[in-house]
């Protein structure tokens, strides 16, 4: 079947098979977080990005082969309600940027800067800093090479716009900027993008839109 990227929660996962990773997207409640399982196909080893809620649901889609890490995009609560108990059925390493980490209580074994490196058998994906959403929060680049990049932006990027900033100038000036620059400014229309909630996008959709929400201020 085509991946759709559209998920609920209670439904199945979605799978986005490449040829390298394989991207398993589902939905978790009660705020309808996405959480999405990555596997390498050639050593099998998963990665786990936000264990938001529903440790039962993380932990089957997970499966036997269990993973070997969990990253969690940034510190709000709705994106780790399910650490705790993902870690200790799985023994998994933690991520975390570093600015968020000591708002995540589940203590993240390797804070992540921006740039740096987390692999998942031998697939690399590369961390963004995004500053603005929260002081901390990463999105994950893989670049795929047989085909386009994939981005998994956690709150910082959805279809329409960039995260919450509470309505601070300030905070969304950071924001608009290190999306711009970060995410836009270094990848191509083809890029898919993979949100902390609700469907997919790709930054060609969204590219044309970036003047609107400078404008409107969020």
């Amino acid at each position: 079947m085509t991946y759709s990227g559209a998920v609920k929660v209670g439904g199945p996962a979605d799978v986005h098979e490449l040829s390298e990773l394989m991207i398993s997207k589902v939905a978790v409640g009660p705020m309808d977080n996405n959480a999405y399982l990555l596997r390498c196909r050639a050593t099998g080893e998963q990665l786990l990005i936000d264990a938001a809620n529903e440790p039962q649901t993380l932990l089957s889609l997970i499966g036997d082969d269990g993973i070997a890490s969990v990253v969690t995009t940034h510190q709000h609560g709705d994106h780790w309600q399910a650490l705790r108990e993902v870690v200790d059925a799985t023994g998994a390493r933690t991520y975390a940027g570093r600015d968020d980490a000591a708002g995540i209580p589940v203590a993240t074994d390797v804070p992540v800067d921006d740039g740096d490196v987390i692999r998942v058998g031998r697939v690399e994906l590369t961390a963004r800093h995004l500053v603005g959403h929260t002081p901390g929060s990463i999105a994950l680049v893989y670049d795929d090479p047989h085909g386009h990049p994939h981005v998994f932006t956690g709150d910082c990027l959805f279809p329409g716009g960039v995260g919450n900033t509470h309505d601070d100038p300030k905070a969304f000036a950071s924001l608009i900027e290190d999306v711009e620059t970060k995410i836009f400014g270094r990848l191509p229309d083809e890029t898919w993008v993979y949100p902390g909630h609700g469907g997919d996008t790709t930054l060609g959709a969204e590219r044309p839109h970036l003047p609107e929400w400078r404008e409107r201020g969020w």
